[in-house]
Formats: C-alpha cells, sequence, structure tokens
C-alpha cells in the first residue's frame, strides 16, 4: 500500500500546481513567476524551478529560454482525438499484459482508489475524483509495464484533462472504473479493454 508515504516538499508544490491547472484555476497561457511561486509556498526559487522542469516534461507547461514558463493551451481537438487513441492503446496494452498476472492485493488497491473516487464525487471534489481518476489508470499501466509504460502514458494524460468536464455530472465514470476492475478480477481482457474504450473518451 502506497498511499501513506510522506511527500517531499517538491512533490507536495507539484500537486498543488497541477490541481491549479486540472481544474483551470491557472488558465492556459498564464506565465508563472518563479518569485512569487517562492513566496506563496514559502521555500526558496530552487525547488521552484525543479518543480517547472517536472510540470513541463508532464505538458502542464511551457517552457521558453528568457521567457519563462507558462500553462499550456488545451488541445486542439483533432490532437485531443490523437491522445485517446494513444492513450486507449496503451491501456490497452497494459490491461492485456495483465490477464492472468494481477495478484488480489493490486487488485483490492484498485478497489480502494475507486471508493476513494466515490467519497471526492460525493463531496463534488471534482479536481480531487479527476487526480484520483488519473490515479487509478496511472496504477494499472505501472502495474503492466512499470516506469517506461508510464512515462510514455502520463503526459499525454495530463494534458488531456486540463480543465476537463465530463467529470462533473457523472456518476456513470465511477462505474466505469469497477467495470474495469470486475474484468481484470476475472482475468477477462476483452471485457477490460470494452471498459476501457467506454471510460476514455
Amino acid at each position: 500500500m502506497k498511499s501513506n508515504k510522506i511527500l517531499s516538499v517538491r512533490e507536495q508544490i507539484a500537486d498543488v500546481l497541477r490541481s491549479d491547472i486540472i481544474s483551470g484555476e491557472l488558465e492556459p497561457n498564464t506565465k508563472l513567476n518563479e518569485q512569487q511561486l517562492a513566496e506563496r509556498f514559502g521555500t526558496s526559487r530552487g525547488p521552484i524551478r525543479d518543480v517547472l522542469i517536472k510540470l513541463t516534461k508532464e505538458g502542464l507547461l511551457v517552457s521558453k529560454d528568457n521567457v519563462g514558463s507558462s500553462v499550456s493551451s488545451p488541445l486542439t481537438p483533432e490532437l485531443q482525438k490523437l491522445s485517446i487513441d494513444i492513450r486507449r492503446k496503451i491501456e490497452e496494452y497494459a490491461v492485456k499484459h495483465l490477464e492472468n498476472n494481477i495478484s488480489d492485493e493490486d487488485l483490492a488497491q484498485m478497489d480502494a482508489i475507486i471508493d476513494k473516487m466515490q467519497e471526492h464525487f460525493d463531496k463534488e471534489e471534482f479536481t480531487e475524483l479527476t487526480k484520483t481518476d488519473i490515479e487509478f489508470h496511472k496504477y494499472f499501466v505501472g502495474l503492466a509495464g512499470g516506469e517506461d509504460l508510464t512515462n510514455l502514458w502520463y503526459p499525454v494524460v495530463l494534458r488531456m484533462r486540463m480543465n476537463y468536464q465530463r467529470i462533473r455530472n457523472s456518476q456513470t465514470l465511477v462505474d466505469e472504473h469497477r467495470h474495469i476492475v470486475d474484468a481484470l478480477r476475472k482475468n477477462d481482457s476483452k471485457l477490460a479493454i470494452s471498459g476501457i474504450r467506454k471510460n476514455i473518451k
């Protein structure tokens, strides 16, 4: 169980800024000022610089020499569609790899993440729900392909999720994740793939 790990200062700052970007609180093309962020988080500029580099690698920020970092603009409809295709391919690969290859402990961990999603949904904590949704998919992608597969997958997902609206009105969203875990529990990758195709859109 990884849920009790202590986050470093850099990870905590990255998590807050990720939330601000995903929720739309930090709007596309907003310039980020290192000094202001250092003051906001009560830290020096070093950790802030590291976080901005990390979020740029994740696709949430764009960094330009002499201009600094700003929030990425949302994907065009064509690129959003391409991202959906890429993400589905990676997750379909992951569930095929996990067929007959997943432990009860892993399934229990995924159930626990879905319970957390339900809790955030019930409390209308939509940004936290989005992040927990990402955590769910990241868990089984990492399980199937380790860091290599996760590093291919993660920037695609985060960029797709900027100011993501579907989550606000759909209990179905939480249920879709239960269907994916149920299919993995039955070692039925075809059913899991069908669940992923319904979920990623």
